[in-house]
């Protein structure tokens, strides 16, 4: 009876970590650069898994989760402009009943920051929804903290 016990307890044990696995078809990474003594440009890498997406920061009301950066303020630094991203791809999507723009396998945005002392690092947390032809994960917040050099 304890055998057969032990089994059952393994084998619910088993089915039961099968099922917790956490979908996570994008992956960041990040990286800086100086351009000169005062500037440098922010890298935010997004690795995606093969037929998912990630959106534009482009996106219309009514759509999907559009990916937004929040950079934590800090006197060592100011943003120029904003998060400039390569061109996205733009489809009709029926599950939003709408033109939707985004990203698919890899997509890197890039933020310059004017510097106002020489080495600081830069925080703050990416937000973003990602999809595929048959589902969509709930919006996830990722935060990321950037060293300049």
């Amino acid at each position: 009876m304890k055998r057969i016990t032990l089994a059952l307890s393994m084998v619910l044990f088993t089915v039961a970590a099968a099922f917790a696995q956490i979908e996570k078809p994008v992956t960041w990474s990040y990286a800086a650069k100086k351009v000169s003594k005062t500037e440098a440009v922010l890298y935010l890498k997004a690795t995606i898994d093969d037929k998912w997406h990630i959106y534009s920061q482009n996106v219309k009301d009514g759509g999907p989760v559009k990916t937004t950066f929040a950079f934590s303020p800090s006197k060592d630094f100011a943003l120029v402009g904003k998060t400039a991203e390569p061109k996205a791809i733009t489809k009709y999507e029926d599950t939003f009943k709408m033109n939707v723009s985004y990203f698919e396998k890899s997509v890197v945005f890039q933020q310059k920051v004017k510097l106002n002392k020489a080495a600081t690092t830069v925080k703050g947390k990416v937000e973003f929804m990602v999809c595929n032809d048959r589902q969509c994960l709930p919006p996830e917040e990722v935060a990321f903290s950037i060293p300049v050099k």
